[in-house]
């Protein structure tokens, strides 16, 4: 969600591009060479409890700035970040490339705003389980496997317990929050594909993300106008654009360097145990067994729908 994810195309490579070779394959490796393939899984790892522990400062933020104002701090710090790192050039570019871009934002802007605004009402852990879906959904509809489908099934079991058989126990709005943003997600997995063929190293992505921020600011600031500018507000968006954006994206297109696809997929899906963690450690927002089942469940489900895949398809995103 949160905002998943390369500087080009990480998480689209993650869903879309099958391997057959693994991160750690291999007998009788130096030390040398274990500590080279580990060195990216170690990136994917920090970069995931960035984009999560970001989320729960964004959550810390909200009740100062609220659930949109946090978004178009996060977006509008990100973009000017990028555009400094990036320089990205604006000359030289088809209507197309424009087009793809401008869906890109939009799908980004869109996985970020619903996504916080399900965070503002249900416990991050779950927000995140839910909003996995739209990534998950997208694997299985483009396998055209059956052992795809049982692992939706199973994903849809643990979704069933997360809402106690109903969602009664959830905020049934912060819970259509979190689904949306999961098919936001999936629309970002698209384009970021898209966009990452069309533009050199991370240009495209620092175009998206002024997209992003433009469509979003008029929805911070009304709803909350001069609590935008107070400087302390403006410091944790800041902090929230680095943790959940310009920080995950710079560690993720590193590791995808080195680190083959499917393995990089399955760490995607340990995002949800990675936002409970930081859920209880810096919201208080403590699990129950039948919650850390269903989280469980959906990892599961993601896992194994990734590693059983067996042809290529479109790949997330906040």
């Amino acid at each position: 969600m949160n905002d998943q994810r390369s500087a080009a195309e990480p998480a689209a490579a993650a869903v879309a591009v099958p391997e057959a070779v693994t991160a750690l394959e291999g007998t009788g490796r130096s030390w040398a060479d274990r500590r080279a393939a580990l060195a990216p899984i170690a990136l994917v790892v920090a970069g995931g409890l960035s984009v999560q522990f970001g989320s729960a400062v964004a959550a810390l933020l909200m009740p100062k700035a609220g659930a949109l104002g946090v978004v178009t701090l996060r977006l509008a710090a990100a973009a000017l970040i990028l555009l400094v790192i990036c320089r990205p050039k604006l000359r030289g570019h088809s209507r197309a490339d424009w087009g793809t871009v401008l869906a890109f934002g939009v799908a980004m802007g869109g996985m970020n705003t619903l996504f916080y605004l399900a965070l503002d009402r249900i416990p991050l852990g779950i927000a995140v389980t839910l909003e996995v879906l739209g990534p998950l959904a997208l694997s299985v509809f483009a396998s055209r496997r059956l052992i795809n489908v049982l692992w939706a099934g199973l994903a849809l079991v643990g979704v069933v317990l997360l809402g106690g058989g109903g969602f009664d126990r959830l905020d049934p709005v912060g819970a259509a929050f979190a689904l949306a943003a999961g098919a936001m997600w999936a629309a970002y997995i698209v384009f970021s594909a898209r966009t990452g063929r069309r533009f050199p190293q991370a240009d495209g992505l620092a175009l998206a993300m002024v997209v992003a921020a433009v469509l979003s600011l008029p929805l911070g600031v009304i709803e909350s106008g001069s609590k935008l500018t107070v400087p302390s507000t403006m410091a944790l968006g800041a902090a929230v654009a680095v943790l959940s954006s310009v920080l995950p994206y710079t560690l993720e297109l590193m590791a995808l360097r080195r680190l083959p696809a499917p393995t990089f997929a399955v760490m995607m899906s340990l995002e949800p145990a990675i936002a409970a963690g930081a859920g209880f450690l810096i919201l208080d927002q403590a699990l129950s067994t039948t919650d850390a089942l269903a989280i469980a469940l959906v990892i599961g489900a993601s896992i194994g729908a990734v590693r059983s895949r067996s042809g290529p398809a479109p790949r997330r995103e906040p």
